[in-house]
C-alpha cells in the first residue's frame, strides 16, 4: 500500500503532465427519474430470464439433512456447471435444476423435495471447499434449494463470502475428525444457531441419526451475522434500507 502523493518522491517516478479538459460532456439522456409508484412499473423479461433470487431469514434452529457430503478441493464448477449450462444463468430456478450435476444428479432433486417438506438440507465438505472461480451461482442456485448450512473443513475464501450474501451459514468442523462420522442422508439438527452465531463462533450441532454432537464454529463479522440473520444480501439491504 503506498500513498499515490509519495510514490513519486519516494520511487523516483515521473508522471507525465496530463492536461485535463475544462469540462466533460455528460450524457444521461438515458437515465430515468425513479418512478412515483413503483408498483405500477412493468418488468418485462425475456422467456429465460427468472424473478430476482429470494431467501428467507434464517430460522431459529436448522432441522435437516445432510442431502450431500462431499470430498475435498470441490469446486465451484462442482457446484454449478459451466459450458452450455450457462445459458440458464439469469433464469435460477431453471439452472438450480443442474447443482452438483457431475457429482450426484440426484441432487437438486432431492434438495427440492426436502425444502418442500420443510427439512433443511446441509452438505457436508472437506478441505478447500468452493475453490476455483469466483461465481456466485455456485450460492444463489444451492440457496434456492434450500441449502441453509455448508459444514467443511475449510472454505476458500470468495466462496465463502457469496454463500453468507445468499443466506447459506459457512461452519467448520472444530474437529476435523467429525466429517468421518457424518454420512449423507444422516438427520441433523443445529438448535438455536441464530443466538449461537449472534453471541460466539461455536456453533453445537447433533447427529440425530447416530445420536452424537460435535461443535462447528464459524469466521463471521459482525455484518456478515447480520446478513445470515437477514437470509442474505439482499434481505439485508432491504430490511436496513442501505445501498
Amino acid at each position: 500500500m503506498a500513498d499515490p502523493r509519495d510514490v513519486a518522491a519516494e520511487l523516483g517516478i515521473e508522471y507525465p503532465d496530463v492536461k485535463v479538459p475544462r469540462k466533460f460532456l455528460v450524457d444521461d439522456s438515458m437515465v430515468l427519474p425513479p418512478a412515483e409508484d413503483a408498483s405500477k412499473v412493468e418488468v418485462r423479461r425475456g422467456p429465460n430470464i427468472g424473478n430476482p433470487p429470494e431467501n428467507v431469514p434464517l430460522p431459529e434452529t436448522i432441522r435437516g439433512e445432510v442431502s450431500l457430503k462431499v470430498g475435498d478441493k470441490i469446486t465451484t464448477d462442482h457446484i454449478m456447471p459451466a459450458g452450455a449450462r450457462l445459458k440458464y444463468r439469469s433464469n435460477i430456478g431453471k439452472y438450480a435444476e443442474f447443482v452438483f450435476e457431475g457429482v450426484d444428479p440426484a441432487f437438486s432433486r432431492r434438495a427440492l423435495e426436502n425444502k418442500a417438506k420443510g427439512v433443511h438440507n446441509v452438505v457436508v465438505g472437506g478441505m478447500s471447499y468452493g475453490q476455483g472461480s469466483s461465481r456466485e451461482h455456485a450460492a444463489i442456485c444451492p440457496s434456492h434449494l434450500g441449502v441453509r448450512a455448508v459444514i467443511t473443513k475449510s472454505f476458500e475464501r470468495i466462496h465463502s463470502a457469496n454463500l453468507i450474501n445468499f443466506g447459506i451459514v459457512p461452519l467448520l468442523f472444530a474437529s476435523e475428525a467429525d466429517y468421518d462420522r457424518i454420512d449423507q442422508g444422516d438427520e441433523i439438527e443445529i438448535p438455536e444457531i441464530r443466538e449461537a452465531i449472534a453471541k460466539g463462533s461455536t456453533v453445537k450441532a447433533r447427529n440425530v441419526t447416530k445420536g452424537f454432537e460435535f461443535e462447528a464454529r464459524h469466521t463471521l463479522t459482525g455484518r456478515q451475522i447480520e446478513i445470515i440473520l437477514a437470509g442474505g444480501r439482499l434481505a439485508y439491504t432491504k430490511e436496513k434500507g442501505a445501498f
